[in-house]
């Protein structure tokens, strides 16, 4: 049995009658200026209105039960800022990355007047995408849930409902990063929590949920005694302790889980980037076509010019230079 090489279907692009260019309807126009890119995919919609309702949920334990009840005003003070803030940034990145073009390729510009305005010489090619009739620049794959061509393509993501390429690598990576800081923010102030509390509060409050309900005299008597000096003691939770301990539960298992995810991301992205190699590259295992550069010279191509604290901001768009028009030709 013959195996077909990696780019055995590149090389059939290669042929001229491949491209067809009477075949390819004629670019529709470009909408306004400013138009916000969105992809209409129920399981990427559902993904990440799942995404926002975790890191809100994160928010509701963190605040009103372990932050608020707190007298220690400085502790939760200083706490309520750190993750409120590294939650708002984590959002503000889903956002950048879910609704920031990728690098789409225009959609059926392999037309004649395309082709010819390259200026081919003898020798060069160009391929053509046959799902999206575009002419595809070098490093660029189709996504068949965008349904077009992206440039630099990484994967494409269900929980930012988009692609992971050249245009928006820097926010994916942004997004990562603060959803493994705030699940590792919160599993600590979980830890301590119940370090804090578990033996000194609650433990009084099970005795008095525990009371007998008959309504005699002692018992009511029993009842306002226990009581009374967890008014002027530290407060744990202002819901009753099977409720806390719920809500803290599944906050660990969620934090746990997104800790571990969001790491992994994080870490093959970074790598990713160092190397200059997409993840589809180093699936297919793809012959490397490009000029190498230093790993400082990568971060900088997706972060931007130069390095500043910009590159930890979700609102600084990194300077990536004007797109090549001879990236087509090969």
């Amino acid at each position: 049995m013959m195996l077909i090489p990696t780019h055995h279907f590149r090389d059939i692009e290669r042929k001229p009658e491949y491209l067809q260019p009477e075949k390819c309807v004629p670019p529709p126009h470009p909408g306004p200026v400013g138009t916000m890119w969105f992809i209409r995919d129920g399981c990427g919609i559902a993904c990440a209105i799942v995404t926002w309702f975790l890191v809100l949920y994160a928010e509701f334990v963190v605040l009103f039960v372990m932050l608020i009840p707190s007298r220690d005003y400085v502790y939760s003070v200083i706490n309520g800022i750190v993750f409120n803030l590294l939650a708002f940034l984590a959002l503000a990145s889903h956002c950048r990355a879910m609704l920031t073009d990728p690098g789409a390729v225009p959609k059926g510009n392999a037309t004649k007047e395309f082709i010819e305005s390259l200026q081919l010489k003898p020798g060069q090619v160009v391929y053509k995408c046959p799902k999206c009739c575009s002419i595809k620049p070098d490093r660029a794959h189709h996504c068949s849930v965008c349904k077009r061509c992206i440039r630099k393509m990484d994967h494409h993501c269900p929980w930012v409902n988009n692609c992971v390429g050249e245009n928006n690598q820097k926010y994916f990576v942004l997004f990562t990063m603060y959803i493994a800081l705030i699940s590792l923010h919160a599993l600590i102030m979980v830890g301590f929590h119940f370090l804090h509390c578990f033996e000194e509060d609650w433990t009084n409050q099970q005795q008095a949920y525990r009371l007998p309900r008959e309504g005699t005299a002692e018992a009511r008597t029993s009842l306002h005694e226990i009581k009374q000096p967890l008014k002027s003691s530290t407060e744990c939770s202002s819901f009753s302790p099977p409720t806390t301990v719920i809500l803290l539960i599944l906050l660990c298992f969620e934090g746990l889980l997104f800790l571990i995810f969001t790491s992994v991301m994080f870490g093959t992205q970074v790598h990713s980037i160092c190397t200059d190699e997409t993840g589809i590259e180093q699936l297919k295992k793809e012959e490397r076509r490009w000029a190498k550069k230093t790993k400082w010279m990568n971060m900088k191509a997706v972060f931007g010019h130069p390095f500043s604290l910009g590159w930890a901001s979700p609102f600084a768009t990194p300077d990536q230079g004007k797109a090549d028009p001879y990236q087509y030709v090969v």
